[in-house]
């Protein structure tokens, strides 16, 4: 079983949400709106994931770039420092997991080879497994820089998996559910209300594929 990390054990984006929100009060943009300015951040985030990944750098890179291209004031070292700041704040918040996640892989890695698959910055990923404490339930941690069929493909061959028996977990449509599908995977859905935008995406109706509303239900399953 793979299984993603970042708002699938742990919650993730709602620090980035509010750190948008605080820049948004920051920006003070005196015509466009709220999601306006949110649209702008979007569009320069779809654009540079590519180039910088992801991650609080890239966040805050974006950031940056977003102040610069929306500022009606001069722009300053100091306030550039600031929109920075809201973005590299985020590594030093407390790591919180979600509801049943540790006793579930209690359940699971009794009974299953576990492997965590999470996208992004590696050391910085790599950091927050250690601080989750959830190491131990998983045979690796991998982390890669994008999650996309080649990825999956790759982790298929890399951990010898029986791909058509092997389930992918997970709460993005984009990252955690239609690559996995695509490469051969089965898959668990597990919506979260916070997932983040850019990773929103149909899922498709697929024999293969399992929703569920909590973790914690994975035990009824497997």
């Amino acid at each position: 079983m793979i299984i993603d990390g970042d708002d699938t054990l742990w919650e993730n984006n709602v620090y980035f949400e509010q750190a948008i929100e605080d820049f948004i009060d920051f920006l003070a943009h005196s015509t466009l709106s709220r999601e306006q300015v949110r649209a702008t951040l979007d569009e320069i985030e779809r654009l540079n994931s590519g180039i910088h990944g992801y991650g609080t750098a890239a966040f805050a890179r974006n950031l940056r770039e977003t102040y610069e291209r929306l500022a009606e004031r001069a722009i300053e070292t100091p306030d550039i420092e600031h929109v920075m700041n809201l973005g590299r704040r985020i590594v030093q918040v407390e790591l919180d997991l979600l509801p049943d996640v540790a006793d579930t892989l209690d359940y699971l890695a009794a009974r299953h080879r576990l492997l965590l698959f999470t996208k992004g910055e590696e050391e910085e990923q790599r950091l927050k497994v250690q601080r989750s404490g959830l190491a131990p339930h998983f045979d690796q941690v991998v982390v890669t820089k994008e999650k996309d069929v080649a990825a999956y493909r790759r982790l298929i061959r890399e951990q010898d998996l029986d791909a058509g028996e092997a389930w992918m977990v997970g709460n993005s449509p984009r990252s955690d559910i239609n690559p996995a599908l695509d490469a051969g995977l089965r898959a668990v859905f597990i919506p979260h209300p916070h997932t983040w935008r850019l990773e929103h995406a149909d899922v498709r109706d697929d024999r293969r594929l399992l929703v569920l509303q909590s973790f914690r239900q994975l035990r009824e399953y497997f």
